[in-house]
């Protein structure tokens, strides 16, 4: 069995495990407790399952109508700095609230994502946030990541545990990321001010990722296969990783407990790397935890 075959098969199986996880993590949380400093456990569990919903569209190639096409137009535009703008507009599209209600449709709609997407090419490109194309099965493992990242917050707030297997984070890195860096990424990664000029190589290494180098060169970021001319080596934990790109887990904790570790000939490079290279915001641009106490374990 190939890699990418594999990798299929375990994004789709991924899918539903982690939705059913997410969704009775949901159905058990109160629902107005603070996940974040901005919404609520139930709007937390809204936001995923309008995602979801979306999903059930964009994956389908016969014509069928978005589910929020007042949304059509900001999508399109979005980049990494108004990602949040999009997510509010979405949650006033998606007004269900009841988190039993939440959690089965979210089951449904991941359900016709995989029944839409099983016999689909898992390369093909579909339209996503800001013109970029990514391919189906880093779509699924979008999802996969938000379930993810998501379940992380409401466990937080209501203190209860959670998990993200390496495994299962890996596929945001391998399918989403550079599946997506390696097509098309639109406008998604468009940042405002000035680029830096010249080149910033970083290869990244796990063991549970296949090798990769992202590239940075005049504001236009590439994945390329590992190869001479690396300026910065990262190794990462992919849970970690997912959780520092989204603004879960500070840099520096990440280092100390050593769940990342960079070296190489140009280290010095990696923190204008990481203020081009970045992932849009599920939230606003400030730091966001249920509690103070939250705040000092990151």
């Amino acid at each position: 069995m190939s890699r990418s075959h594999e990798q299929w098969q375990t994004v789709r199986a991924t899918v539903e495990e982690v939705g059913d996880r997410f969704a009775r993590l949901l159905t058990a949380a109160p629902p107005q407790a603070m996940a974040t400093r901005d919404w609520t456990v139930a709007e937390t569990g809204a936001h995923v399952a309008s995602i979801a919903r979306l999903y059930t569209a964009i994956v389908r190639d016969d014509g069928s109508p978005h589910p929020y096409p007042e949304l059509a137009g900001p999508i399109a535009n979005t980049n990494v700095d108004t990602v949040a703008d999009v997510n509010d507009l979405a949650l006033r599209s998606y007004p269900e609230r009841d988190p039993v209600e939440l959690a089965r449709r979210l089951r449904a709609d991941l359900a016709e994502v995989l029944r839409i997407t099983e016999h689909l090419d898992p390369e093909t490109p579909i339209p996503w946030l800001g013109e970029a194309r990514v391919p189906i099965a880093g779509v699924l493992a979008h999802i996969v990541n938000e379930m993810h990242l998501h379940g992380w917050d409401i466990a937080r707030a209501v203190r209860v545990p959670w998990t993200i297997p390496p495994r299962e984070a890996a596929l945001f890195f391998d399918l989403f990321l550079i599946g997506m860096i390696r097509g098309d990424y639109g406008r998604l990664m468009e940042t405002a001010g000035p680029k830096r000029r010249g080149r910033i190589a970083v290869q990244f290494h796990s063991r549970y990722t296949a090798p990769a180098t992202l590239v940075l060169h005049d504001g236009r970021v590439s994945a390329v296969d590992p190869g001479p001319g690396t300026d910065i080596h990262l190794r990462f934990d992919p849970p970690t990783l997912n959780l520092m790109l989204f603004g879960r887990v500070s840099r520096p904790k990440a280092v100390l407990t050593g769940k990342i570790a960079a070296w190489g000939p140009r280290l010095w490079l990696l923190p204008p790397f990481l203020r081009e290279v970045r992932l849009p915001a599920n939230r606003r641009p400030r730091r966001h935890y249920a509690t103070p106490e939250a705040a000092l374990d990151t």
